[in-house]
């Protein structure tokens, strides 16, 4: 009994320890944001009185709303459309099941493991000869199917009753009828995880807006806009913290509302 509770102690603080690692970061970026430069420097973990200065300052030195709303576009027109086509995707690779696909489906697998710098240039060129420099479209693009999110879907497939879709066929529904009204609404948690992985995906991504698709100005988005910010000669902390906070908050928002989906969604697909 004795050692089983010692055992039980040394497990929760090892669990604590690790909680409070975990979310000392976002912590210290919070209260950073309060803070001015040189309390930031000397290390401060008291929040300060310094918020609103930050934020005003972040205001005049970027174009902070244009950014957000360019971000948030972005991310969910890129979430919808993608999860959509790879639900499609992984719902024929799997219902209509053949070698051949198996094979197929290999080959993506491996597409995984090629890094985007790679691929960028043809994508570039591709891009640029279909007059999409600098548009929504453009930037949706190359995210627009996912192997990974396909691998997803088609695992879930595989739980999916197929017996349903056989009594589904009899009664005389089309494929696409079955799809939108027998499994999109059984699959409710594998598109809410799909949608979690894409959203933050498509938030963060940096390298193909930032120096090839969208240059300009007028298309920043918050990676952008944080890059922006360090690429000064004088760092001002408590103004990167603050639009680092807001960077996180809509995929923290996103995660918090998913978060049950989610498990549910990894959890179904790996079964």
């Amino acid at each position: 009994m004795v050692g089983r509770n010692i055992a039980r102690f040394f497990k929760y603080a090892f669990l604590t320890i690790a909680a409070v690692l975990s979310v000392f970061p976002l912590y210290w970026m919070v209260v950073s944001s309060t803070n001015a430069n040189p309390a930031i420097l000397r290390g401060s973990l008291i929040p300060g009185t310094n918020l609103f200065v930050n934020i005003q300052n972040l205001i005049a030195q970027q174009a902070l709303g244009q950014a957000f709303i360019n971000s948030i576009v972005n991310a969910l027109s890129v979430s919808v459309v993608s999860i959509i086509i790879c639900s499609i995707a992984g719902y024929g690779f799997e219902i209509f099941h053949s070698k051949a696909k198996d094979r197929f489906m290999a080959f993506l697998l491996v597409s995984v493991m090629v890094p985007f710098a790679a691929v960028m240039i043809p994508l570039f060129s591709l891009v640029a000869n279909m007059g999409l420099m600098n548009t929504t479209l453009g930037f949706m693009l190359p995210m627009l199917s996912s192997a990974f999110l396909i691998m997803l879907f088609r695992q879930s497939a595989r739980a999916f009753p197929h017996e349903m879709i056989e009594a589904a066929r009899v009664d005389g529904l089309s494929e696409l009828s079955i799809f939108i009204r027998i499994f999109m609404p059984t699959m409710k948690a594998t598109y809410a995880a799909a949608f979690t992985i894409q959203f933050l995906a498509s938030w963060n991504t940096f390298l193909w807006p930032r120096l090839i698709m969208t240059p300009g100005a007028s298309s920043i988005t918050m990676p952008m806009l944080l890059a922006n910010l360090l690429s000064g000669y004088v760092t001002d902390f408590g103004v990167n913290m603050v639009a680092a906070f807001i960077a996180s908050v809509p995929t923290i928002i996103v995660f918090f509302i998913m978060q049950r989906q989610f498990a549910q969604g990894i959890v179904g697909s790996v079964k």
